[in-house]
Parts: C-alpha cells; sequence; structure tokens
C-alpha cells in the first residue's frame, strides 16, 4: 500500500538560495504540490538537473536527484531511466542548460522517446552567471555580453521540439499556477518524453520579460489557453477567435460576424500540423495579432525507448548461447599479415 503523502512531505530541508521575488518559487510550490496527486512512492522519483538557477532544484525536494553537469542532465536521465525503467524521473534544465551546450541531448531525447519529463525553466536570460543573453533572448537585448543588443535570432523551445519529433509538447508560466500544475501532471501522465515549457521571471536580470502575458490587464489578448476539443478563443470579452483558410491561421471577431464557435478551428492536440501552426505564434505581443499558446499544443504515442532497448536485450540473450570467450573469439575477427 502506498503511503498517502503530502506536499510538505515532498520539501526538503535545505535552505533555498534563489533571489527573491525569482519565478522558481512557484514552480517549486507547484511541483510539490502536484506530486502527492501522483500517487508514486518518494523512492521511485527522481530529479536530474544540469547546471543553472533552476538546476538547484534536485536540492529542494524531499527525493532522490542528482545535480549533473552543463547541459547534460537528459543524458544522464536517460541512463538512470533504462538501469531502474520503474523511476519516475523528472529532468529540470533552463534556457541556456538545454539549448545552448545541452541542444544536443536536447533533441535527441525527443528522438528517442525515453520515459521521462522535461521542465524547461525559460526567462530568457543566464541568470546564474548574471545575465549574459541566452539562446532564448530577445533579438536586440542589450546585456552584459551584448551591450550593444543581442545579434542573434531567438530559439523557440517549442518549435524545437516539435521539429525533433516530440511526443509531448507543453506551455505554462510561473504566474498561472492553477495552470502550471495541470500541465504538470498532464506531463507526469504522458507515456514517453514529455516538454513542458514554464515561463519564468527573473526579476534580477530580465524582470517583466513575460509581462505581456502574465499581467491580467493584457492576457486575455496576448495568450490562449488550447483545450483538446475545444474552440481557439481569447480576448478581453472572448470574442475572439481563430481559424483556419486552408493551413494559413486568421483571427475574427467571431461575435461580431454572428460566425459560432463550432466553426472556429477547433484544438487537436493529436494534431501535428495544427501544432506546428501554433507553435509558430511565437512574435512579440504588438507587432502580431496572433496570440501566445499555452496548454498541451502536441500530444501522441510512440514506443519509449527503454522498452524496446530491453526487448532487444531479451532477444539477444535468449537467441544467442555462446559463452563471452566464444563470442570475443568469433567470427568477427581477422589477422593482419
Amino acid at each position: 500500500m502506498i503511503q498517502e503523502l503530502t506536499a510538505k512531505d515532498f520539501q526538503s530541508d535545505q535552505d533555498i538560495k534563489w533571489c527573491p521575488g525569482c519565478g522558481d518559487y512557484s514552480i517549486l510550490k507547484q511541483m510539490q504540490s502536484v506530486l502527492p496527486e501522483l500517487n508514486i512512492p518518494r523512492e521511485n522519483t527522481v530529479f536530474i538537473s544540469g547546471i543553472g538557477c533552476s538546476s538547484r532544484f534536485p536540492y529542494y525536494m524531499n527525493t532522490y536527484g542528482l545535480h549533473s553537469i552543463h547541459g547534460r542532465a537528459p543524458a544522464v536521465a536517460a541512463g538512470t531511466k533504462i538501469a531502474n525503467p520503474d523511476l519516475h524521473i523528472w529532468v529540470i534544465t533552463g534556457d541556456g542548460d538545454s539549448l545552448s551546450i545541452g541542444g544536443n541531448h536536447f533533441i535527441h531525447a525527443f528522438r528517442r522517446n525515453i520515459d521521462y519529463n522535461i521542465l524547461l525553466f525559460n526567462n530568457e536570460i543566464y541568470g546564474l552567471t548574471k545575465g549574459q543573453y541566452s539562446p532564448t533572448s530577445k533579438q536586440g537585448l542589450k546585456t552584459k555580453s551584448s551591450p550593444y543588443g543581442s545579434l542573434d535570432h531567438p530559439f523557440n523551445p517549442v518549435a524545437v521540439a516539435l521539429g525533433a519529433d516530440a511526443t509531448f509538447v507543453a506551455r505554462s508560466m510561473d504566474r498561472d499556477p492553477q495552470h502550471l500544475r495541470e500541465m504538470m501532471k498532464r506531463s507526469a501522465q504522458h507515456k514517453g518524453t514529455s516538454l513542458l515549457e514554464i515561463y519564468q521571471n527573473c526579476p534580477i536580470f530580465n524582470d517583466g520579460i513575460f509581462e505581456e502575458f502574465t499581467d491580467k490587464k493584457k492576457r486575455p489578448r496576448t495568450s490562449i489557453y488550447v483545450e483538446h476539443d475545444k474552440p481557439l478563443t481569447f480576448g478581453f470579452d472572448n470574442e475572439l477567435g481563430l481559424i483556419l483558410d486552408g493551413i494559413q491561421p486568421k483571427v475574427i471577431d467571431y461575435v461580431e460576424l454572428g460566425v459560432s464557435e463550432n466553426e472556429l478551428w477547433i484544438h487537436d492536440e493529436h494534431d501535428i500540423t495544427k501544432a506546428q501552426i501554433l507553435s509558430q505564434f511565437f512574435d512579440e505581443p504588438g507587432t502580431t495579432e496572433f496570440p501566445r499558446p499555452f496548454g498541451v499544443i502536441y500530444s501522441t504515442e510512440r514506443p519509449i525507448y527503454e522498452e524496446e532497448l530491453l526487448n532487444q536485450v531479451n532477444f539477444a540473450v535468449s537467441n544467442n548461447k555462446q559463452s563471452l570467450d566464444e563470442l570475443l573469439a568469433g567470427s568477427g575477427t581477422w589477422v593482419i599479415e
């Protein structure tokens, strides 16, 4: 019988060393609130992080955890999961950690589809090393390493994951705790590699970067919450809707036009083509009519890597009766005269 746990059971005795006002506090609290609802024993729960402010996360969880090396958390998590498939693993990473030095591990995690969950804390800055621009920083951002403005075009993490054939991609934000908890639960329930991108405020080096999406007075026009089988609507009075003209998205005032909600774009989280269209809603508010999507953007099923690997190993063992010495001295050798 699994012991009934509470959020307090997942709080460690370590002093939390994040800056006051950091969005990481909210993410930590939501995670500690969600885990008891998953009914997974603490001894089967593991948090594996890379390097960065977000990567202190394992210290603050009363579970098993590993603070690994820069950008390599997905690889460490892969080995952990393959060695013990029963573990429930969360990969904690930031935009710099996962999309710069860790970019290769990030994309191959989705290709392999190992059953673990990636939480990408995206504050569009390098916070731990004091405010250099990151792979997701806005073009033109002035920092200590780009005093005249960054020239780099930013990565779109959702589009990157979809391009790498991810089986689950979602987005939420630190200042919407109820939605964040729901996305964490959906991520945990997915069998395969899940990505949950979380917009996370850095009050020291990039304060207010997501204000257009988090401010309650602006959010209705700049954000859209997508839900499976529901029409895509938004606006201050929920009067705006999305339609597709072929594969071309358009925003209409469906209330003024007298268009039924059933005639709007109905979100299908299993449709990769429509997910890719949604992922391109990435321009800055004020420069585009399209809102930024939040929620489960794409979800599908595909065989998971560790199960396929175990099946392969078992097949090889059962069909090969040779000893190790016989294998080493087998026909696959030659002599150089």
